[in-house]
């Protein structure tokens, strides 16, 4: 991958993260109104529409041809818009006043689910820098998070059960970026707005289902309504906008190099927090050079050890 080509992937996958950072804060609102279930399925509804509008206008009607791959897409689809979804805002809902604490520090953890899933499907070990650089990153997201204070990390193991769930989720969303590899040929735009229509009727069998059966209750037009702003964001922002940078520039870089951005949503949680007029610690802003510094060794050194491999190749 030359130069323009890595600067072009780290902005795409820079854009999601960022995105993703102020959803938390945004879905703390919501959720207070809105239950999870509805708002994803409303949201990913609306989102699938506008990313099939975006297909058929920039790749025309052929590009909707599922060429025997609706399992692929039933299942990456389903566990990117329905099991992300569901179980993170439930999780996050159920953690209360620190759920979008909660939930932000575990997106941190998803280079390293990355890197055991990995480990599991492909038998292929990662090396010891990669270990070391989520280790540090997510060091540095847990410094952002906690100011350096203990008693909010006891906080997050208190919410164990809501934890467990938000950390499902994230596996859910580690699956489905790499789902993105096994489309062979297929654009980013394509895999987003196929998956995400999937996904999107999962979640709305499931919502019809708990509706009938009296597990959810139907909101009204007015609450739905209470919170469009809300809605408005979640669907453009970090909807469309950052799932569709998030798999190309996963593409680009490969997941186990794209997940390793994950660890910058907790420090533009803070950020948010800041402008709102929340004040930041030292140690946060420490911490928040600390991801970056991480992230940078990381690339480093898989780049370094591609060249090597390269280098050896042309000698043999």
């Amino acid at each position: 991958m030359n130069r323009n080509n890595l600067l072009t992937g780290i902005i795409y996958c820079l854009i999601p993260v960022l995105a993703w950072g102020g959803m938390f804060p945004v879905m703390q609102v919501a959720l207070k109104t809105l239950d999870p279930f509805y708002f994803t399925t409303i949201r990913y509804i609306w989102a699938g529409l506008i990313l099939l509008g975006m297909l058929i206008a920039f790749e025309g009607k052929n590009a909707l041809r599922l060429e025997g791959k609706s399992w692929k897409l039933f299942f990456f689809g389903a566990a990117g818009f329905s099991g992300f979804g569901f179980l993170t805002f439930v999780g996050q809902k159920l953690s209360g006043p620190s759920g979008a604490i909660n939930a932000s520090v575990i997106m941190a953890l998803m280079p390293l689910l990355t890197t055991c899933v990995k480990w599991a499907v492909h038998k292929r070990k990662p090396n010891l820098s990669t270990f070391i650089s989520i280790f540090i990153a997510l060091s540095g997201a847990m410094l952002v998070i906690t100011n350096g204070d203990p008693s909010l990390i006891i906080q997050i193991k208190e919410h164990i059960g809501a934890s467990l769930l938000i950390m499902l989720g994230a596996i859910c969303w580690v699956i489905y970026t790499m789902g993105g590899s096994q489309l062979v040929g297929w654009s980013p735009l394509r895999y987003t707005a196929l998956t995400t229509c999937f996904g999107s009727l999962v979640n709305i069998l499931i919502v019809l289902t708990a509706t009938v059966f009296g597990a959810l209750t139907m909101p009204s037009a007015e609450r739905i309504g209470s919170v469009w702003s809300e809605l408005l964001y979640m669907i453009l922002i970090a909807g469309v906008l950052a799932v569709f940078t998030w798999n190309v520039g996963n593409k680009m870089l490969k997941p186990e190099n794209g997940m390793l951005f994950m660890n910058i949503v907790p420090v533009t949680t803070v950020t948010i927090s800041a402008l709102q007029g929340v004040e930041v610690g030292r140690l946060q802003l420490a911490g928040t050079f600390i991801v970056i510094i991480a992230l940078v060794v990381s690339n480093l050194s898989q780049r370094r050890g591609k060249m090597q491999v390269n280098i050896q190749n042309d000698h043999s």
